[in-house]
């Protein structure tokens, strides 16, 4: 039997001061990414993550409005991975239009 691996901010996102803390950043940040803009997929992080200031996990100064991929991006350089190189974010991006457009099929 394998070790259970839990987050380090399960106890935050279990407590019931999250939600409201949630909807409050979202609010602030104007239902967008503070990145990018972005309207869709939205999560809020916390800037200095809660693994590095437990004390500041119920902080709304310490959380920001990120959408699904920017949010990824910085987990990602936060875990050490390095940034992806332009020729990647490309192809990534590309990708991501192709899977956009609709695809007729043939019923």
């Amino acid at each position: 039997m394998g070790m259970k691996w839990q987050r380090h901010g399960t106890w935050v996102y279990k407590d019931r001061r999250w939600p409201p803390l949630r909807l409050m950043a979202k609010r602030r940040d104007g239902f967008a990414c503070v990145k990018c803009g972005s309207r869709y997929r939205l999560e809020v992080d916390h800037v200095e993550p809660v693994r590095d200031a437990p004390g500041r996990a119920f902080d709304l100064d310490n959380l920001q409005t990120l959408c699904g991929p920017c949010h990824g991006t910085k987990t990602r350089i936060e875990a050490g991975h390095p940034e992806l190189s332009p020729e990647r974010k490309k192809w990534r991006d590309l990708l991501r239009q192709m899977e956009g457009k609709k695809h007729v099929g043939l019923n």
